[in-house]
C-alpha cells in the first residue's frame, strides 16, 4: 500500500510540470522528469544542511499563457537535483528544459547556477521561467537575465507580456518593493536598477512592435 501511495504522489509531481510546458515538449520533458529525485524527500539547504520536505512541489502556482496555450507553473520546488551521469546523458532541449525546471527551485544559488545553463539565444518557451526571475529578490539573478533577454530573444519577451498583462503588471510591481526594501540604498534612482532597466527595455519593444 505504501508503495502505490509513493507511486501515486510522484506521478502527481510529474503531472504538475507537465503543465508548465507547451504539449509539443512532453515527448522531450518525459525524458527528463525520469531523471528527477522525487523519491528524496530529504532536501538540500542553502547552508549544505539537508531537512526533510512532505511536499516538493508548492502548491502555489503560477497561471500564464503563450502561444495560445494556457501553462500552470509551480512557485517553488524542493526536490534535489538529479545524478550528474543522467543529466549529461539529455540532449540539449532536454537539459534546457531541466534548467527551466530548476529555475523554480527554492535555493537561490541554484537557480543562478541554472539560469547560467540556459543559452543565450533560448527559445520561446523559456521565456515563463526567465522573466518570472525578474520580480524576485536575488539582485545576483539580474546581470545573467540581462544577458538572456537580448535582440534575439526581445520580441519572445514582448510578445509574452502582452499576452499576460495581470501577470506582468505583478512582476513589474514586484520588482520595484524588491528594489525599494533590499537595494534602493545601492540605487537610490530606480531607473538606476538593472531590474527596471530590463523592464523598461521589454515594454519599449512591445509598443514597438504595436502591442496594445
Amino acid at each position: 500500500m505504501l508503495k502505490t501511495f509513493k507511486r501515486n504522489i510522484k506521478s502527481e509531481y510529474q503531472e504538475r510540470l507537465k503543465k508548465s510546458f507547451p504539449k509539443k515538449l512532453h515527448s522531450y520533458l518525459n525524458e527528463v522528469l525520469k531523471i528527477l529525485p522525487f523519491e528524496k524527500s530529504k532536501v538540500k539547504l542553502c547552508d549544505g544542511q539537508t531537512q526533510k520536505v512532505e511536499n516538493l512541489i508548492h502548491e502555489s502556482e503560477l497561471n500564464i499563457e503563450l502561444d495560445y496555450e494556457s501553462l500552470i507553473i509551480p512557485y517553488r520546488l524542493y526536490f534535489n537535483e538529479p545524478n550528474p551521469e543522467l543529466e549529461k546523458s539529455l540532449t540539449d532541449k532536454q537539459k534546457d528544459i531541466l534548467n527551466c525546471i530548476y529555475l523554480r527551485h527554492h535555493n537561490g544559488y541554484l537557480r543562478e547556477k541554472r539560469l547560467n545553463l540556459i543559452s543565450d539565444n533560448s527559445e520561446k518557451w523559456t521565456v515563463p521561467f526567465i522573466i518570472q526571475l525578474i520580480g524576485e529578490y536575488v539582485y545576483e539573478l539580474l546581470p545573467i537575465i540581462d544577458k538572456k533577454i537580448n535582440e534575439n530573444t526581445l520580441d519572445y519577451y514582448a510578445e509574452f507580456i502582452d499576452k499576460n498583462p495581470k501577470y506582468w503588471q505583478q512582476t513589474e510591481s514586484r520588482m520595484i518593493s524588491y528594489w525599494n526594501e533590499y537595494y534602493r540604498y545601492k540605487f537610490p534612482k530606480l531607473k538606476e536598477y538593472l531590474g527596471f532597466e530590463i523592464v523598461n527595455r521589454i515594454k519599449k519593444r512591445t509598443h514597438n512592435n504595436g502591442y496594445t
